[in-house]
């Protein structure tokens, strides 16, 4: 059985695809790059504004079905570019203080709206999560 998670504190997906998907205790988010749920924006500011939104997009997601940032087991981060990474870490650490999940982060130089980052995560609940 699976259901799809939809909250306003998030943004409005900009395509045929859920926020997440809840599956067997899993919980798939879907990319996450810096729009403001209000506007439907790209935020503005530097880097850490925009990777401290996508983080924030990613925890509202996962509070709306029921979990939160310690439930998650795998991040996949896109970045245009590598060279952001310690900024990017800086503002990551701050959303898993505890055990991290296991990561992996890719250049990609073309992302959606022309972000500078987007983020993607898999979070456990439980078989009767």
């Amino acid at each position: 059985m699976k259901e799809s998670v939809f909250t306003e504190k998030a943004p409005r997906p900009t395509g045929p695809y859920s926020q997440a998907i809840k599956a067997g205790g899993f919980i798939f988010v879907s990319g996450q790059i810096p729009l403001d749920p209000a506007t439907g924006k790209l935020v503005e500011g530097g880097f850490e504004e925009k990777a401290r939104r996508v983080m924030e997009n990613v925890k509202a997601i996962l509070e709306a079905a029921g979990a939160s940032m310690d439930d998650v087991v795998y991040v996949r981060v896109y970045l245009s570019d590598l060279g952001m990474l310690p900024e990017f870490n800086r503002v990551y650490a701050e959303y898993f203080k505890g055990l991290p999940p296991a990561r992996v982060v890719v250049e990609a130089p073309r992302l959606p709206l022309g972000a500078e980052v987007a983020v993607e995560a898999v979070a456990y609940v439980g078989a009767d999560g």
